[in-house]
């Protein structure tokens, strides 16, 4: 055999252990790598079988819509002119001329007291008064003849001006003992029955001019360039759900109140039929600039935490064995704005057009699958209303 063919030999043994140990090496990482395909493929069964069922949510659309800038206050109501209608002298009550809840005008009696001792008292002075006037005009006739002294003539001046001061003095005492209406309102309910002793300063009756009424209420300092003099209000009563009543602004208090750094507002409110009363709160609404455009959600669709306000945005992440899509969770931080009865401003965080979850938030995490069912939804009335029983 020449050396040629003993080196072809010599590598064809060498070339076959060569072989074999390739082989062994593929089928080791041959198994290897079945074997993490096998337990990868295991654990992503295993984990879809521990994952649990998509959480029933309602959601809502976002999406822009206008709204009106207001400042709201709750205030109490005032009569613009109101009093409890009292007795400036003692006396006998002898007769009572209203009755409880009636409309009374300017100048009505209300109440006669026993005046029959005062009426004699001043139709005597009344009299003397008359004597001194007939004694005055006879001197002055005789001083003008020189019969009486000029002194004479100026003690008879006096002694009549004296006697009619008395006249004048006795007859407003009478006047006293009937009670009129001091201004045109409602009458409320009598306190007093004839026959009853009265004292100076005991209340009659309350006298309340009902419309228009005094709405006072109170802002914070940050709100008070917001206010002017002669501003629109729309006022409401929970009396009077439905009702809403107008007016306008009539006076701020040119003082803010060093204890809460609050100004005091008065408004002017119309109250036909009556409806309101003085002492009656109220809710103020105040329009204040121009209406601007907000994204609007749900008060409820909202995550309320020390670090943060949060919302649920629902999206699609593939789709179900059945071909239905999947939906998922992912939490977004949102800066919220005003509020407007159940409804939220979002001034960022949120761009429009999202799907957001407005309630079942406390069953959701990052990632969780959803299923949406509106059949009950969350409130979302810029102006809700109580339910009528």
């Amino acid at each position: 055999m020449s050396e040629n063919g003993m080196d072809q030999q010599k590598r064809r043994s060498s070339i076959k252990p060569m072989i074999m140990m390739l082989i062994i090496v593929g089928i080791i990482f041959g198994f290897i790598f079945g074997y993490h395909a096998y337990k990868s493929y295991r654990n992503k069964k295993m984990m879809a079988a521990r994952r649990p069922p998509p959480v029933t949510v309602t959601a809502i659309k976002v999406q822009y819509s206008m709204w009106q800038p207001q400042i709201k206050a709750v205030g109490g109501l005032r009569a613009v002119r109101g009093v409890d209608v009292t007795s400036e002298i003692a006396g006998l009550v002898r007769r009572i001329y209203f009755r409880s809840g009636e409309t009374a005008f300017k100048g009505q009696a209300l109440v006669q007291l026993n005046a029959d001792s005062d009426i004699a008292l001043l139709h005597s002075l009344e009299a003397a008064a008359q004597l001194a006037r007939t004694v005055f005009e006879r001197d002055k006739k005789q001083f003008a003849i020189q019969a009486v002294s000029r002194a004479t003539l100026d003690a008879d001046a006096a002694d009549l001006k004296s006697k009619l001061a008395q006249a004048a003095q006795q007859k407003a005492i009478v006047a006293q003992k009937t009670i009129r209406a001091p201004f045109a309102g409602q009458l409320g309910i009598s306190t007093i029955n004839p026959g009853q002793y009265i004292n100076p300063g005991n209340a009659v009756v309350t006298l309340q001019m009902l419309n228009p009424l005094y709405a006072d209420f109170n802002l914070p300092q940050q709100q008070f360039s917001a206010i002017r003099k002669g501003q629109s209000v729309v006022a409401e009563s929970d009396a009077y759900p439905r009702l809403k009543f107008t007016g306008t602004i009539t006076s701020i208090n040119p003082k803010v109140d060093p204890a809460s750094r609050n100004v005091l507002v008065e408004a002017t409110l119309r109250n036909p039929g009556h409806k309101l009363l003085p002492g009656m709160y109220v809710t103020v609404d105040i329009n204040t600039g121009l209406p601007k455009r907000y994204i609007t959600i749900p008060q409820t669709a909202v995550t309320y935490n020390p670090y943060g306000d949060t919302v649920f945005v629902i999206t699609k992440s593939g789709k179900a064995p059945g071909g239905k899509p999947l939906l998922t969770v992912n939490q977004a931080f949102v800066a919220t704005g005003p509020t407007r009865g159940d409804q939220v401003a979002i001034l960022s965080g949120l761009t429009g057009g999202e799907t957001v979850v407005t309630s079942g938030q406390m069953k959701l995490k990052n990632g969780m699958q959803v299923v949406i069912n509106n059949s009950i939804q969350p409130g979302n009335n810029p102006a809700p209303t109580p339910p009528e029983e």
